[in-house]
């Protein structure tokens, strides 16, 4: 054999390298400390699409309206993104979770803390944040709900009490936190046809959602949590939930709780409910 292989076995012969064919970063030079292109696709037309999440790919300017500049979803942010119009929240500082969420929040609130336990998911709220304009006003925290709880509370300190009564306890924050946005999993696009635990698999079609389908806790687990850190909670949970579950989360003697039902178009797709200050009529709840 002649040539540059002279000597060598065909077996021997030196591979050609394979050209690794690497993603054009979506966020452009500057942000490439933001820029999540790689961790999820970025789909831009139906044929890319798995066969499963396309209705939702068919509404992403609901649910993103600046998706078409690079915004990023992983499979399960298709499905458990709130669309962009039900997001949009008018106070000064939020507590909230990631994605459309967080960065609706952001576009009116002073202060957005942005809190999920896959570091993926945050990089891409990150990463959306960047289109937005609003990732400075965004804390992304990489935690579990119960550990982020935790991680607020210092030791109580006591206040005075009138009539020489001995000092009481008082809950302290290292962090003020002012309302709490809940969007837990739902447990995917199956909620609205798989029964509870207290269900059975012979119940009417569309059952009811109820607290033990939450995750990572029960539903009022998790709202006694937020209510540990502000009285003011926003809960977002699927159109199927049992009312009378949550009306059974507060004392109907001390204050109300307001359902906001979420449309898009003719849809009932989400309902989302207020508690304390959050309810019209019990503004006097706020407390500086």
């Amino acid at each position: 054999m002649s040539g540059p292989y002279a000597g060598y076995s065909q077996d021997r012969r030196p591979q050609k390298k394979r050209k690794v064919e690497v993603p054009h970063a979506l966020l452009g030079p500057g942000w490439e400390r933001y820029d999540a292109t790689g961790l999820a696709p970025h789909y831009t037309h139906a044929g890319q699409v798995p066969h499963h999440i396309r209705k939702y790919f068919a509404q992403r300017q609901r649910y993103f309206s600046l998706y078409n500049e690079g915004c990023l979803l992983d499979e399960e942010g298709w499905y458990s993104v709130t669309p962009e119009r039900m997001s949009m929240y008018d106070h000064s500082r939020c507590f909230c979770g990631v994605g459309g969420n967080a960065i609706a929040f952001a576009q009116t609130c002073e202060r957005v803390i942005a809190v999920d336990n896959s570091a993926v998911r945050l990089a891409l709220a990150r990463h959306n944040a960047v289109i937005y304009g609003v990732q400075d006003r965004i804390e992304f925290i990489l935690a579990d709900f119960p550990s982020f709880v935790r991680s607020l509370q210092v030791a109580p300190a006591t206040e005075k009490v009138s009539g020489g009564q001995p000092d009481r306890p008082r809950n302290r924050l290292s962090t003020q936190i002012d309302v709490a946005f809940l969007s837990p999993p739902w447990g995917g696009p199956s909620y609205i046809s798989s029964p509870s635990k207290s269900q059975s698999a012979s119940s009417p079609p569309h059952p009811e959602f109820t607290m033990d389908m939450t995750a990572p806790l029960p539903g009022d687990q998790l709202f006694s949590l937020a209510r540990s850190i502000t009285p003011h909670v926003a809960y977002y949970l699927p159109r199927n939930t049992n009312l009378e579950e949550i009306a059974g989360l507060v004392d109907p003697k001390e204050e109300k709780v307001e359902i906001e039902e979420e449309w898009m178009g003719s849809k009932l797709k989400a309902l989302t409910f207020y508690f304390g200050g959050l309810v019209n009529g019990q503004e006097h709840l706020w407390i500086d």
